[in-house]
């Protein structure tokens, strides 16, 4: 058996008080049982103020998470909070961690910290038996300028293979991303990733809110020339060419990009594990070598759409995916991630309108936390049992447990 909770604050000038009022409110809605973890996601603030940090150190079960912008549970909605998502269980075990420092690469300090997690886990997770794996990796990579999040997904499935992974990458609410941070145990990270593995039952379901196909051009282009995140040609011409060629599309070489809310939607046809979902890529800027900078690995070969990024786009794509998590059984906690840029899309009309809509479509009874992503983690599906792991960009990532 798992249950959940989701507890607030919005006390930012006494740590005393955020914590009195945290414990209250797991008092009324939860009682622990032997294994428990939680995760946290807070305003940049809270860091800054020392409240994150008081808190975490004075509440006897693990905290991993990010900071976010704008977020919600079932009783608050804002952007100066700081939020917390327990689950606890007898049967279902956490195991919780934080790596060293990815700055100069993510494949040594992702793997050494898994493994460890992993061999500590050995066979008390959950009750079974020794040589365990996690059915559900929980991660929260820092936001770096320069590594694609596809290589977060792709070092933990190959430390943690079969598992399904879930999460976001740190966000805030500034204009150039500087005060991004990861969280565990009350400590913060500007480029270490945390995370939580979740072994035993726990039987995780996942649903995805991406961009519908722009009208405005209705065929698929290729991406012929392309590395990593970058892409040099599209349907054989030069990739700056190519987007100046698009009326509906303002690019010039002094403002760099125009481009941040007309993404691709990428189909990833040419991978090995492709299962017909296509995964949403944003464009960030140009490069000196003229290649176009992408918010994810984008593979040669593939083929897109554009995707349309505005306020109905949001409400409508989240709205109807909200949905569906009514029509499950058996739902413990929902963990709900929208992309930072679909919060950009809905300034000036109402930037806590998908935030909105998540509390008005779930059920009370249901908790629940919602907090902005720099990156989105989220399997597309699973079949026979495997999941397709995958990093998306514009889109709202659902795990429901």
């Amino acid at each position: 058996m798992l249950k959940c909770a989701s507890v607030y604050t919005l006390e930012m000038d006494s740590p005393e008080l955020a914590l009195e009022g945290i414990k209250a409110q797991l008092k009324e809605k939860i009682t622990l049982l032997e294994h428990t973890a939680g995760i946290v996601m807070c305003h940049p603030e809270y860091v800054a103020s020392g409240v994150l940090k008081y808190v975490c150190e004075h509440l006897p079960f693990d905290l991993a998470g990010v900071t976010t912008a704008s977020q919600a549970v079932n009783d608050g909605m804002g952007e100066l909070m700081l939020t917390i998502f327990v689950m606890t269980s007898d049967d279902v075990r956490f195991v919780t961690g934080v790596t060293e420092s990815v700055a100069e690469g993510i494949d040594g300090p992702v793997t050494s910290a898994l493994q460890r997690a992993v061999g500590g886990a050995g066979g008390a997770a959950g009750g079974a038996a020794p040589g365990a794996k996690p059915e559900l990796a929980i991660i929260f990579p820092p936001f770096l300028f320069g590594p694609a999040g596809d290589e977060y997904v792709d070092v933990v499935e190959r430390n943690l293979p079969g598992a399904a992974i879930f999460g976001t990458l740190a966000t805030d609410d500034s204009a150039t991303f500087s005060d991004c941070e990861t969280i565990y145990n009350g400590m913060n990270y500007t480029s270490s990733m945390a995370f939580m593995l979740c072994y035993g039952e726990i039987h995780p379901r996942f649903m995805i809110a991406a961009l519908p196909p722009d009208p405005a051009i209705l065929y698929r282009g290729e991406i012929t020339r392309a590395s990593g995140t970058r892409i040099y040609e599209i349907n054989h011409m030069n990739v700056y060419d190519y987007y100046n060629s698009l009326d509906f599309i303002d690019v010039t070489q002094e403002e760099k990009s125009m481009t941040l809310f007309t993404p691709l939607m990428v189909d990833l046809k040419k991978r090995s594990d492709y299962d017909g979902v296509p995964v949403v890529r944003g464009h960030i800027s140009f490069a000196e070598d003229g290649a176009a900078i992408y918010t994810g690995e984008v593979d040669e070969g593939s083929t897109f759409v554009f995707s349309v990024c505005n306020y109905e786009t949001i409400l409508s794509t989240a709205t109807q995916t909200i949905e569906g998590i009514n029509d499950l059984e058996g739902i413990n906690g929902v963990l709900l991630f929208p992309c930072i840029v679909r919060r950009m899309a809905l300034f000036g009309v109402d930037p806590l309108g998908e935030l909105q809509a998540a509390k008005d479509i779930i059920r009370p009874d249901v908790p629940y936390m919602m907090g902005y992503s720099g990156g989105e983690i989220c399997p597309t599906s699973i079949r026979g049992g495997v999941p397709t792991n995958r990093f998306h960009n514009y889109s709202l990532v659902i795990l429901v447990i």
